[in-house]
């Protein structure tokens, strides 16, 4: 499970990001998690939660963005959403030629205080 390791890193960061302004606390923090981005949203937000108790974003609103993934498809052209990466056109059945969007995973932002 790597959703634990990678709300260690957005900890890790957050506390990085504070003492670099020195800030006493955070306020906000928003992250982006992508379909696509081989990271399970839900699991990551549970370990996040169980892993903020002491640190610089207990008392923090955690904000968790979910991007849906996208593809365009080379036969058709149709742009649509692609909720796994395997997903096929809904038109034409064909595997999309690109992915635009859902590989995300990143802090968006922080409001520090």
């Amino acid at each position: 499970m790597h959703e634990f390791s990678l709300a260690i890193e957005v900890i890790n960061l957050a506390q990085r990001e504070a003492e670099k302004n020195m800030a006493g606390s955070i306020q906000e923090i928003t992250i982006e998690v992508g379909d696509l981005s081989g990271v399970e949203a839900d699991a990551f937000e549970s370990a996040l939660e169980l892993l903020v108790k002491d640190s610089i974003l207990e008392n923090a609103d955690i904000n968790i963005v979910r991007t849906p993934g996208k593809g365009k498809c080379n036969a058709c052209n149709l742009e649509f959403e692609m909720k796994y990466r395997m997903a096929t056109c809904p038109q034409c059945q064909c595997f999309p030629s690109e992915i635009s969007g859902g590989e995300e995973f990143r802090v968006v932002s922080l409001v520090v205080e």
